[in-house]
C-alpha cells in the first residue's frame, strides 16, 4: 500500500499534525497531483477555525499549489492533461458547471464553487486529487515556489486590477503590502499605473519602493489617506488588499470622480461608508473574489512576462505549525510556502 504524508488539523484552531494516509485514485475528469509546494493564504483560516459552513474535520488546508500530474483518472487526457504537467490548483478548485453563473461563463461565482481545503483536500500535503477544470499549466521558467501563490494571491490582484476602470497613465492606489499587496504594487506598475502603495508606518516606504511604487502613503501619519491621494490627483482605483474594514473606508474619499474601489481583503465587521461618500462623486464599490485556472494561467504568463515573483518564505511541511502562525501574526515576508522535504 502507497502512502502519502498530509498536514491535518482535527478540530476547529486545533494543531497541525502530520499523518499518513493512503494514496487516493483520481476519479473520472480528475488528476492527482505530486505537490511540490503549496502558499499560506490568510482565507485557509476559514476552514482551519471551521468558520464557514460545510467544512469537515479532519481538514487539510491549502489553495495555493503547485506540482506536477502523477496519475490521470478517466478521461482526463481527453482535457489534454498528462502525467508529468506541470500545474497549478488555486481558489477555484473547480466548478458544478451547471448552476446560473456557469451557464453564463462566470465560474468563479460558481454557487457551489469547489475550493481546496473545504470542497475536497488541500495542498498542505504531499498528493492531492483535483478536477480538471482547476489546473493551469505552469510555464516553463516559473518554479513551483513561485508559481504557487500566484494560483490565489497573484490571479486575485492581477485580475482585480485588470478588471477595474484603471487605463494606463491612472492613478491607482494599493491598500496593504502583504501576501496580496507586494504583488498588486509590482502588477500595476508593470500594468502602467502611476501606483500609489498605503500601509501602516513609515518604515515600509522603502519596501514599496523596491516593489516599484512611485508613491507611499503611511495611513498612521498625521495626513489622512483620503487627503493623501487628494493631493496626488484622486485614485482612479483602490484595490484593498488588507483586510481591515476602517482602513478600506479611509481610502474612499481618496477616490477622483468616478472612481472604484475594489475590495479583497476580508474583514467580517461592515466598511463604514456613507451613501453620500460613493453618490455625490459617482464613485462606486465592488468585491473581487479570485480568478479562474484560465485567469491563473493569464496571471502567470503575465507574470512571467514582466519578471514579477512573490517573495516567499520557504519552510518543509513538517513545520507547517509555525509557517502558519507567521501568516496569521502578519509575521510573512510575503507568503510562507509549504514543500514537502
Amino acid at each position: 500500500m502507497s502512502t502519502y504524508r498530509v498536514a491535518q488539523v482535527a478540530t476547529p484552531n486545533g494543531p497541525f499534525e502530520i499523518v499518513e494516509r493512503e494514496v487516493p485514485n483520481p476519479g473520472p475528469r480528475h488528476v492527482r497531483i505530486a505537490v511540490e509546494a503549496c502558499g499560506i493564504c490568510h482565507s485557509d483560516d476559514f476552514f482551519v477555525s471551521g468558520g464557514v459552513p460545510g467544512v469537515r474535520f479532519p481538514v487539510v488546508a491549502g489553495h495555493e499549489v503547485a506540482g506536477r500530474v502523477a496519475e490521470l483518472g478517466e478521461g482526463a487526457q481527453d482535457y489534454g492533461w498528462n502525467v508529468g504537467d506541470r500545474v497549478t490548483v488555486g481558489w477555484f478548485g473547480g466548478s458544478c458547471g451547471h448552476c446560473t453563473p456557469c451557464r453564463q461563463g462566470d465560474f468563479i461565482v460558481c454557487e457551489t464553487l469547489k475550493v481546496p481545503g473545504w470542497a475536497y483536500d488541500g495542498g498542505f500535503a504531499e498528493s492531492l486529487v483535483a478536477p480538471v477544470d482547476a489546473l493551469s499549466r505552469i510555464p516553463d521558467s516559473l518554479t513551483a515556489v513561485d508559481a504557487g501563490p500566484l494560483a490565489c494571491a497573484g490571479v486575485t490582484t492581477y485580475d482585480g486590477l485588470r478588471r477595474s476602470p484603471a487605463r494606463p497613465g491612472d492613478l491607482v492606489a494599493v491598500l496593504g503590502i502583504g501576501g496580496l499587496g507586494h504583488l498588486a504594487v509590482q502588477y500595476a506598475v508593470a500594468m502602467g499605473f502611476e501606483t500609489v502603495a498605503i500601509a501602516r508606518g513609515a518604515g515600509k516606504a522603502d519596501v514599496a519602493k523596491q516593489l516599484g511604487a512611485h508613491h507611499y502613503v503611511d495611513s498612521t501619519g498625521s495626513r489622512g489617506v483620503a487627503d493623501a491621494l487628494q493631493a496626488l490627483g484622486g485614485a482612479k482605483v483602490v484595490l484593498a488588499t488588507a483586510g481591515a474594514s476602517d482602513a478600506i473606508a479611509a481610502t474612499v474619499d481618496g477616490l477622483s470622480h468616478r472612481g472604484e474601489l475594489v475590495v479583497i481583503g476580508i474583514d467580517p465587521a461592515p466598511v463604514p461608508i456613507s451613501p453620500a461618500q460613493l453618490i455625490m462623486r459617482a464613485r462606486t464599490m465592488r468585491g473581487h473574489p479570485s480568478g479562474t485556472a484560465q485567469d491563473v494561467q493569464e496571471t502567470m504568463a503575465f507574470s512571467v512576462l514582466h519578471g514579477i515573483r512573490p517573495v516567499v518564505e520557504v519552510v518543509p511541511l513538517s513545520e507547517v505549525g509555525d509557517a502558519y502562525q507567521k501568516m496569521l501574526t502578519g509575521r510573512a515576508r510575503f507568503r510562507m510556502v509549504l514543500t514537502p522535504t
